[in-house]
């Protein structure tokens, strides 16, 4: 499948696949779509909930790995330990890799050789980005995950329904509810009445919040 980079509205880039026409991240800003669903609605919100020094955070999809660079951003400057897993069937190729600009928008050019470590790091083993950044890459499909009671939050960044409804269903969601410990928390930038009702059937308290740029809403879904 043919594959782009594209520069979205906040300066920085993502992936295009023009054939399905969907992107890794939102046209309206990567960066700030990032910030938005998976660090404020989600990271700061659990640490806001729960007092504690240390986090294990599964990603769905680690694609460019900016969610992963922007949460090891983060844990250096609040001084909280991450545990991060981050599942991609299809890796994204070293070329291009070289030509995102993230570290540079972020105002993290000093951290641009962690970026890139997160990218060489061998898969399927725990390596260390820093001392407060853990980082395990695994390549499976996302319908393989069959962790138990792993993690305090997700960061559920799929492909939309629209060109992969199969990965937003009640089957999907009964594995993030069952890799969630009890008052984990699940993030995603979507906000469909299909999504949402998918994760109230597996058991999920789900709530509508205020979307990124260009999208009005998201959802928050809070294992009790």
């Amino acid at each position: 499948m043919e594959r782009k980079i594209i520069t979205t509205a906040d300066g920085s880039v993502t992936i295009h696949l023009p054939e399905w026409d969907e992107q890794y991240h939102s046209r309206h800003g990567a960066v700030q779509e990032a910030r938005h669903v998976f660090i404020r609605m989600g990271l700061h919100y659990y640490l806001e909930k729960n007092n504690v020094a240390e986090v294990s955070i599964l990603e769905i999809g680690f694609g460019t790995g900016l969610n992963a660079f922007i949460t090891f951003l983060e844990a250096e400057k609040l001084q909280k330990k991450v545990n991060y897993t981050g599942v991609e069937a299809y890796p994204v190729a070293s070329e291009e890799v070289a030509v995102l600009n993230y570290p540079e928008i972020l105002s993290a050019e000093d951290q641009k050789n962690s970026f890139l470590k997160m990218h060489k790091l061998p898969w399927e083993k725990q390596g260390a980005v820093s001392e407060r950044f853990q980082l395990e890459k695994q390549k499976k499909k996302f319908e393989e995950i069959e962790d138990n009671s792993q993690y305090n939050l997700i960061y559920f960044d799929a492909f939309g329904a629209r060109v992969q409804p199969d990965l937003w269903s009640v089957e999907i969601f009964q594995s993030m509810y069952n890799a969630l410990q009890p008052g984990g928390v699940l993030v995603t930038y979507a906000a469909k009445g299909s999504v949402r009702r998918a994760m109230l059937e597996v058991g999920f308290s789900v709530e509508k919040l205020p979307g990124p740029p260009g999208k009005r809403e998201m959802l928050r879904a809070l294992k009790n």
